[in-house]
């Protein structure tokens, strides 16, 4: 399913409290699997604690409120 490479924005979630913890700064390109490498690679580069982090989460696009933030 390609809910990633037809996102406008997409973040990192946490799986448990569905809270937004990270959006990537740049449009999403590529298949799903390499949008979420490329967030995931881009995460660990900016937060010393991702690998932690990442255990519960997941790369999902953004919601149409959470754009509407922006």
């Amino acid at each position: 399913m390609d809910t990633l490479k037809d996102a406008k924005r997409v973040g990192i979630r946490n799986i448990v409290t569905e809270e937004l913890i990270a959006i990537y700064p740049e449009k999403p390109v590529g298949t799903d699997a390499e949008i979420e490498k490329a967030v995931r690679d881009w995460y660990y580069g900016e937060n010393c604690a991702a690998e932690e982090k990442m255990r519960d989460a997941v790369v999902e696009p953004l919601t149409d409120a959470e754009l509407e933030a922006l």
